[in-house]
Parts: C-alpha cells; sequence; structure tokens
C-alpha cells in the first residue's frame, strides 16, 4: 500500500502522527507505573494532566482540518477517561475523575488557543531550526581572537 503524501515536507500522512502516538504512549507507560514524580505542590498533579493532555491536543489538532478540530478535543478526553480506568489496574493508583476533568480542560483550552490566536499557530508551524537561528545570539568576539586585528 503505498503512502499518502501530505504537504508538510514529503512526510507520509502516517508519519505526521508519530508525535502524539508516542505522546500518548508515554502516558499510557506513565500510568502503568505504581509511582510516577510529580509536582510536590498541592494540586500540581492537575497542572501536569492539564499541560501533557493539552499538548496532545495541540499536536492532534494540527494534523486535522480546522473545521474537525473540536474532534481533537473529544479524541483527548475519551484518551483521558480510558487513562483513568486503565491507571485504575495499576497496583497504589486509583482513578480521579479531576484528572480526567484536567486532561479535557486542558485539550479545549489547547485546542481554542489553535484556532484563535495566530502568533502561538505560527509559532507551532515554523521549522525548528528557523527558530534556533532567530534565538541565537551572536557572542562578541573574545580578546584571543582579535590578537591579528589592528
Amino acid at each position: 500500500m503505498e503512502a499518502r503524501r501530505s504537504g508538510t515536507g514529503g512526510r507520509t500522512a502516517w508519519a505526521r502522527w508519530a508525535y502524539p502516538l508516542a505522546l500518548a504512549a508515554l502516558i499510557v507507560f506513565a500510568s502503568s507505573r505504581s509511582r510516577v514524580p510529580g509536582i510536590g505542590a498541592p494540586g500540581g498533579d492537575k497542572l501536569v494532566h492539564f499541560a501533557v493532555f493539552g499538548l496532545l491536543a495541540t499536536l492532534t489538532v494540527r494534523l486535522l482540518p480546522r473545521s474537525a478540530a473540536w474532534v481533537a478535543v473529544a479524541e483527548v478526553s475519551l484518551f483521558g477517561a480510558t487513562d483513568e480506568w486503565h491507571q485504575s489496574f495499576t497496583p497504589g493508583r486509583h482513578m480521579d475523575w479531576a484528572d480526567w476533568v484536567a486532561d479535557t480542560l486542558g485539550a479545549a483550552v489547547a485546542v481554542l488557543a489553535y484556532l484563535r490566536w495566530a502568533a502561538y499557530r505560527r509559532l507551532l508551524e515554523a521549522p525548528v531550526g528557523r527558530l534556533c537561528r532567530k534565538a541565537r545570539i551572536e557572542k562578541p568576539a573574545s580578546p584571543d581572537s582579535m590578537e591579528g586585528a589592528p
């Protein structure tokens, strides 16, 4: 079966799903561990859920037509619910509906930001190399390199 080409640098449509699928696999792996390091502040785990599932929704919404962007929120929310259920089978862990709410809110905020905030969208769509070149600060010449200068 021949892979379809996407409009981004010749990568196949399937290859574009590598990032969201890798993050989803990492989430499943973390959920299957009895102990996961996190933020020590009260409610810090909700902030982690919000951010990680927001990132997952952002990675997903980039691959969908804009008219179907809210499908990303539904998919990530459903994934969050199944992840909480999966976590309930791990010794020392339990299912927490508040975590699922944080997952869903993170996904919704991320998709809304992607749809409505053009600067955020441009930043996400910019090639990484171009961002690195813009961020690079030229170092001033060192005294050693100026020995032969007049």
